[in-house]
Formats: C-alpha cells, sequence, structure tokens
C-alpha cells in the first residue's frame, strides 16, 4: 500500500513534499490538491453508477442531497453511507467542483452501499448547533424515502470530514438543540470521523479560528461545552476515527483525544487510524482511485457495522 498510487510520479512527488508543510498554508495546498486529484477522478469508469442529484431534505437551498448508486448496490435492503463534506464551517458544498467530494459517494456506491451526499447550512447563516440540525434533518427524511432509491433505513452509517465531522458528532451525542430535537437515540449503526474537527478552539496557530467563531460564537467560555470530545464518554456505536499524517493544526490531537476519552469510557466497537502520507484533503480526494490507503479500511468498518449474515463473503 503506496499513498499517492495511480498519481503521476510528478504529482506525486509534490504531495509528498507538501506534507510536513501542510500546515503552512492549508487552504493554498487544499487547492493544489484538488488541482491533482480531479482529473484523475475525471478519468474514472461511471459505468453502472448512477446519481439522482440535488433531492431537497429542506426548504433551504442548501439543504440538498445526491444518491449516488452502483450495480454493485442491492436493488432493496442495502445499507446506507451517509458523508458530511468539510469546510471550516463557512465555506464548502457536497461538490466541491464535478468531482470532489462525489468521489467518496461513488467509491462507497461502489461497494454495495446507497451513498448519499449531504450539502447543509453555511455560518454564520446558520451557527452551532445549525450544522447538526440539518443532519438531523437530512437523516429523518433519509429514514422516510431512502427505501425507494433501495436503501435500508434501518441501517444508516453517517461519515463527516473535518467541519462535518463536526455536526455528525454533535448529532450523534445530543449536543445542543439539535441533540435535543433529534432524541435520546440517534437511531445509526455506525459513525466515521474523518479529519474531524471535535474540539472547538480560536488559538492563534488556528488557521480557521473565524469560522470556529463564526459557528460556535464569540464566547470561548462556551466551546468546551460545545465540543464533541467533551461529550465523547456518551460514544454508544461502533465509530471509527481517522485522522492524516498532515493535519490542519491539532485537529489529529483532537481525533486521539476523542477516540482516547470514548475508550476510556468502556465504549465498544472502535477504532483509530493515521492514514500514512496523507494531508486532511488528500484523505478524502484519493477514493476512487488506485491509491489503497484509506478506502479499504473505510469500507471493512462500514462492512462491520453490517449483521454478519448480510455482509459480503
Amino acid at each position: 500500500m503506496r499513498p499517492f498510487e495511480g498519481l503521476p510520479e510528478q504529482d506525486a512527488a509534490a504531495l509528498r513534499a507538501m506534507g510536513p508543510v501542510w500546515a503552512d498554508d492549508i487552504n493554498r495546498h487544499r487547492e493544489q490538491v484538488v488541482a491533482v486529484y480531479t482529473p484523475l477522478l475525471a478519468a474514472t469508469d461511471r459505468r453502472g453508477v448512477t446519481v439522482d442529484a440535488g433531492l431537497a431534505y429542506g426548504s433551504h437551498a442548501r439543504q440538498r442531497l445526491d444518491i449516488h448508486r452502483s450495480a454493485a448496490t442491492p436493488a432493496r435492503g442495502a445499507p446506507v453511507a451517509v458523508f458530511v463534506h468539510g469546510g471550516a464551517f463557512m465555506r464548502g458544498n457536497m461538490n466541491s467542483n464535478a468531482e470532489i467530494y462525489g468521489n467518496v459517494a461513488r467509491y462507497i456506491a461502489r461497494h454495495g452501499y446507497v451513498a448519499v451526499n449531504l450539502e447543509y447550512r453555511l455560518a454564520p447563516e446558520a451557527p452551532f448547533p445549525g450544522g447538526a440540525d440539518d443532519v438531523a434533518q437530512a437523516l429523518a427524511w433519509l429514514r422516510t424515502h431512502v427505501g425507494a432509491y433501495g436503501g435500508n433505513p434501518e441501517h444508516i452509517v453517517l461519515i463527516g470530514h473535518s467541519a462535518g465531522g463536526a455536526h455528525a458528532a454533535s448529532y450523534v451525542l445530543g449536543i445542543g438543540e439539535a441533540g435535543a430535537r433529534a432524541g435520546t437515540r440517534h437511531g445509526l449503526s455506525g459513525l466515521v470521523l474523518v479529519s474531524a474537527r471535535l474540539r472547538a478552539d480560536a488559538r492563534p496557530d488556528n488557521p480557521n479560528a473565524a469560522g470556529v467563531r463564526a459557528y460556535w460564537g464569540d464566547d470561548e467560555s462556551l466551546y468546551e461545552q460545545r465540543s464533541p470530545v467533551t461529550h465523547a464518554a456518551r460514544l454508544d456505536l461502533p465509530t471509527l476515527v481517522a485522522i492524516a499524517e498532515y493535519e490542519n493544526p491539532h485537529l489529529d490531537a483532537y481525533g486521539a483525544e476523542f477516540f482516547h476519552r470514548a475508550l476510556q469510557a468502556g465504549a465498544r466497537g472502535l477504532r483509530f487510524l493515521q492514514v500514512p502520507g496523507h494531508n486532511h484533503t488528500s484523505i478524502v480526494a484519493h477514493l476512487d482511485t488506485a491509491d489503497q490507503s484509506f478506502g479499504p479500511a473505510l469500507i471493512g468498518f462500514l462492512d462491520s457495522t453490517r449483521p454478519q449474515s448480510k455482509q459480503e463473503t
């Protein structure tokens, strides 16, 4: 397993060199990663993959989702995986461009899932707990409608990347008003947190501190109570925490802290993975390419949440 498999050697070398200095300019480096992977993803074979795009789960223009299926997805009763994109709370789309983040849902659909790519309202228009509210609303919509797309509403795994990981974790842990409206049961079969922001901080070395303030508020005395790490002991479902070797400042430590706190509280079904060579963006951008750095572990975890009798053999 070699990071950046399938990329032209010049691009692979550039990404390898980028890793150790990723945090020096994460926005510029993110643009470079997207530029490298977009043409590679555009060349992938889409035969057998279908997308029902722009389905509304709410009244806001951003309350939309895409449903991906493939020839490997069962016609009925398929497990469902929902991907929530990142973007530092104030930006980002489920389709950052024509290839990313649709590549994540497409990759998962190729492995027999109904894969959902989810968009949500942004800060400052929708501050805490607006993102988690939208996750709750989307999941309620899916439980009613996903059966028409072949999905099993009783088997849904939630996946969040970066800021999307904060929203996913907040929903599962019942943090803030979103948790109260969601009820005491999240109704999920699993959770995946990928390079997730699991602690609110406005530290001077956090390049996305403005996004944290826009979403979690200016009152830093509230950050501890609003942070998913604070409530990790509530975790009650199988969870994969994945971080990149080269992360936005402190996100790797926050992921490890969340895992440690949940494990110490007796959580079961926990997995922790650091993806070698990859950075905060490439950890998801490389999915659906020849690079097997993270994909097999992700699918392995998703499959582990399925009843044994229904797993692929």
